[in-house]
């Protein structure tokens, strides 16, 4: 059952602290309370229950909010839950009316949220904070242009706005028109296995259907003569003679492989041999008849791989807990091959967005034309330029970009053109495209060291495709919210010049050290005790012991920074 709850958050006044005061309203995640849009939120996760039978259900800000602090802060399930505890801040992001020490769920109900949300809610969401965040900018822009005009004073000496058209369709913008740059890459989230052998996984299905074994026979004495008859420890042994070696001839494990696929196939047999004789596979526990499955499959697999001779197999298992992962051949330099989902990624402007998640190898050259009509959706028009790797410059895509004028960055098809200042432009317009697309290798480096892509911890295929989602969510929330503050701190400095046209200039002329070409300046004359002294005289009578000069009786040194014009 879901009850609907009031997502009008308190003020931060009205949020009771036991040990007084107020919380500070220019705190992370006091700013970004009013950035996420609960009341859509709740419009998806509220269906998901009934609206009468059960208990109720915690309520939407709970859920995702939980999940958004992992993500951000990199913790693990029990330390998010540490962390909503002992954080004021924390809880009235969530929307509590005040603090308490006491743990708002546990620790397992994390998983059960990271279910509540799939991959398609998690990206609309995204698509939310953007729009709300964009929203939020206009906004305090627009009111910063009243109090401009509201100001009787004449601002054309050199205030300086924030230019928002780089992230900002403008209203006025013509109809029909490419507008905007939209960059497009794929990368790999690597999964929580250990480096998937054919060995090691053999030998893990031989003692997992031994343990099966085990548990079948214990239900009847009669059952325990289908038992296989081959040495468990000598098995064990064949494994390690090999395993434990450095670097194996491939003879050597070729034979290692045969052994444990025998063992293999003999338990999988007397499985059979046990279900024919009334055993039961309903009281196994559900994680060992899932792992008996994965070890029918890869029995299969391997076999057909060592008959055939070949290295490759279609939909090929890795891991016997997690069979959904398949290996993703990437060719870098860090890895040829990395284990876990394939993430098809646009950055829009400035806001990176995840387009695809897919468990099976791809070809990533396929989505473009889907990501262009995408941002058409998204925005009322193509963009005016894609910026991509080799692998997207196909002859469709060419055909796609060249159809609906869009500058698909690459080099041009045919010979060169014999005019030098052609193909000079030319080379400076690809060397601008592939600069411009480092932004997406910037999107993929900041998820995975600050945001954990580069090891999703959740085992189940919705859990890990809410982790890699929400990934994007943060990025983008705290991209909006640096956008915040550097357009109040545009508009302090545009405030400051204003009020004080010269300060900056003379403090920079005062206190920056004179140039050689200004020596002749230096002759100037300065009061001291009443008397008229030459500069160098007055200098040189307040020198240090260590040579450096020392500011003269009744002038004031400048600690701060000589800004001049940051503004």
């Amino acid at each position: 059952m879901y009850r609907r709850h009031n997502n009008g958050q308190i003020s931060i006044k009205e949020f009771h602290l036991p040990f007084g005061g107020t919380l500070d309203p220019e705190n992370r995640w006091v700013q970004l309370e009013g950035l996420i849009p609960w009341d859509e939120l709740e419009e998806t996760y509220a269906p998901q229950f009934s609206a009468t039978i059960g208990a109720p259900a915690k309520s939407v800000r709970m859920a995702f909010g939980a999940l958004y602090i992992k993500q951000k802060l990199g913790l693990t399930d029990e330390e998010t839950v540490h962390q909503i505890r002992e954080n004021a801040y924390i809880q009235f992001f969530l929307g509590f009316a005040g603090y308490t020490a006491k743990a708002p769920f546990d620790a397992s109900m994390m998983v059960h949220f990271r279910k509540r949300f799939s991959d398609e809610d998690l990206r609309r969401i995204n698509e939310l904070v953007v729009q709300r965040g964009k929203e939020i900018l206009l906004e305090a822009l627009a009111q910063a242009a009243d109090d401009d005009d509201h100001d009787d004073r004449d601002s054309s000496g050199g205030g300086a706005q924030l230019e928002l058209d780089a992230l900002i369709k403008p209203a006025d913008w013509p109809e029909g028109k490419n507008w905007g740059t939209l960059t497009i890459d794929a990368s790999c989230t690597p999964a929580d296995i250990t480096y998937p052998r054919d060995l090691k996984l053999l030998n893990e299905a031989r003692t997992t259907t031994e343990r099966v074994i085990d548990d079948l026979c214990s239900q009847s004495s009669g059952f325990r003569r289908h038992r296989p008859r081959y040495d468990r420890g000598l098995a064990r042994a064949h494994f390690l003679r090999v395993a434990k070696q450095k670097r194996p001839r491939r003879r050597k494990v070729k034979a290692a492989i045969k052994h444990q696929l025998g063992y293999v196939r003999q338990n999988l047999k007397a499985i059979d041999a046990l279900i024919g004789c009334g055993a039961r596979l309903s009281e196994l526990k559900r994680h060992w008849w899932q792992k008996l499955l994965a070890c029918s499959e890869l029995e299969r697999q391997q076999g057909l791989l060592l008959a055939s001779q070949t290295n490759s197999i279609p939909d090929r298992l890795v891991n016997l807990v997690q069979t959904h992962i398949r290996p993703m051949v990437r060719g870098k330099a860090r890895a040829a091959v990395e284990f876990g989902a394939k993430i098809s990624v646009s950055v829009q402007n400035g806001f990176p967005f995840l387009h695809r998640i897919s468990w099976n190898p791809y070809n990533e050259g396929e989505d473009l034309i889907a990501q262009a009509e995408k941002y058409k959706l998204d925005t009322g028009s193509y963009p005016e330029r894609i910026c991509a790797d080799r692998i997207y410059i196909t002859a469709k895509n060419r055909h796609f970009c060249t159809r609906n004028g869009i500058r698909l960055s690459g080099k041009r098809l045919g010979r060169p053109p014999k005019d030098p200042d052609v193909t000079t432009a030319h080379k400076h317009q690809l060397r601008s495209d592939q600069a411009r697309r480092n932004e997406v290798e910037g999107v993929f480096g900041s998820g995975k060291r600050k945001y954990s892509l580069d090891l999703i911890m959740a085992r189940l295929p919705a859990g890990a495709e809410s982790s890699i989602s929400m990934a994007f969510v943060v990025m983008c929330a705290e991209k909006v919210l640096r956008l915040l503050r550097l357009f109040f701190v545009l508009l302090f400095g545009w405030i400051y010049s204003f009020l004080y046209p010269f300060r900056g200039r003379d403090a920079a002329a005062q206190h920056s050290p004179p140039l050689i070409a200004d020596h002749q300046a230096t002759t100037d004359t300065t009061i001291d005790d009443g008397r008229l002294r030459d500069s160098a005289t007055a200098m040189a009578s307040h020198r240090r012991d260590d040579g450096r000069s020392r500011p003269a009786p009744g002038t004031a040194r400048y600690h701060g920074p000589v800004a001049a014009g940051w503004w």
